[in-house]
């Protein structure tokens, strides 16, 4: 593939930002490994072998009656003894690394819960007996896509509102922005607990909720790129060719405010990865019982004789806030026109 000499100086500037490139890395294989979080981490095995017949707990259910006789029609519980026996004793099963799922009961810990760790619990257990580095992994992988979603599409509600309101200008900017002024000042907090009053939220319940007012973070950039961009001489030279209004903002000045929003996605990121940490925290996030690293830094509040919960919430959330943090601090500076690449930089 072609990349300009621009997109070059660009990525070259990033490759040198040796923080920020290998925080993009650690970040990407993170990420990686837990949208495979059920193959890491599951209370199913993830292949059976049985009466020479091929089974997939991990993608499909299958009845304890499957495996025997003598069992019920009732989905099959593999952490049964008696159900671990009979397949052993006709076939085999291979299970995941880590043999608890997020909602998974510790049975037998070697002490009450919360448990420290040991051989069998990498992290301890929580307060309800539950496998803490399984619940880490599931809530790393909603965490980092419920950030994601939020970023993507109120960046994209953001930049057309800002792309409109600087383009148009005057009176359809004035309107806009008391607009926003207003609708900024709205108590969000006070709303969602009278939100979370009436129904359940859910993970689409709170994407919607935090989309009425997350898009008003790029806006202000977005529309001071284009109230800039649409005097300048070659927008004015394409406006007097007839070319429309939507083509002008598409093409010419889109690509300029863009440089300027780039910068902002990382943080804005990482901004939505508090959020949903801050409301599952306070016990308006996600329902209970649901993987979330705000429900474990709760945990760890409401156990302080258990450290490993507050240390694993801290070590977690804190490392992840960070190694978006150090890409975004990489991207500013690929996108800045005053950065130099230094002289014996990778290109």
């Amino acid at each position: 593939m072609h990349l300009s000499p621009l997109t070059r100086r660009r990525l070259a500037i990033f490759r040198s930002h040796k923080r920020g490139y290998w925080s993009l890395w650690i970040f990407l294989v993170l990420f990686g490994l837990s949208l495979f979080a059920e193959f890491l981490a599951n209370d199913r095995p993830l292949l059976i072998r049985y009466n020479g017949h091929w089974y997939v707990p991990v993608l499909q259910d299958y009845s304890e009656d499957t495996f025997g006789s003598d069992f019920l029609p009732t989905d099959a519980d593999y952490t049964d003894p008696d159900v671990q026996a009979s397949i052993n004793a006709h076939g085999w099963m291979i299970w995941p690394p880590i043999r608890y799922s997020y909602q998974s009961i510790v049975k037998h810990p070697s002490t009450p819960a919360p448990s420290p760790p040991d051989w069998k619990n990498l992290l301890g257990t929580d307060d309800q007996s539950r496998d803490v580095l399984a619940r880490v992994i599931y809530g790393f992988r909603i965490s980092v896509l419920f950030g994601f979603t939020l970023t993507a599409i109120s960046s994209v509600i953001g930049i057309a509102a800002g792309a409109i309101q600087g383009f148009r200008g005057g009176l359809v900017d004035l309107l806009f922005q008391r607009f926003i002024e207003i609708w900024s000042g709205m108590p969000q907090l006070y709303l969602l607990i009278i939100l979370a009053s009436i129904i359940t939220p859910s993970f689409g319940i709170l994407l919607i909720f935090l989309l009425l007012f997350s898009w008003m973070n790029l806006t202000g950039v977005v529309r001071a790129e284009f109230l800039r961009g649409r005097n300048l001489e070659y927008v004015r030279a394409a406006k007097a060719l007839g070319v429309s209004d939507l083509a002008v903002m598409w093409r010419h000045i889109l690509p300029n405010a863009m440089v300027a929003t780039l910068t902002f996605l990382p943080f804005t990121l990482s901004g939505s990865v508090t959020i949903l940490a801050s409301l599952d925290f306070l016990g308006f996030g996600l329902p209970p019982g649901s993987p979330s690293l705000g429900e474990l830094v709760s945990q760890g509040k409401n156990n302080l004789q258990a450290p490993w919960l507050g240390i694993t919430a801290f070590v977690v959330l804190g490392g992840l806030l960070i190694l978006l943090v150090f890409v975004g601090e990489a991207v500013r500076d690929a996108f800045d026109p005053r950065k130099v690449l230094r002289p014996g930089a990778p290109k």
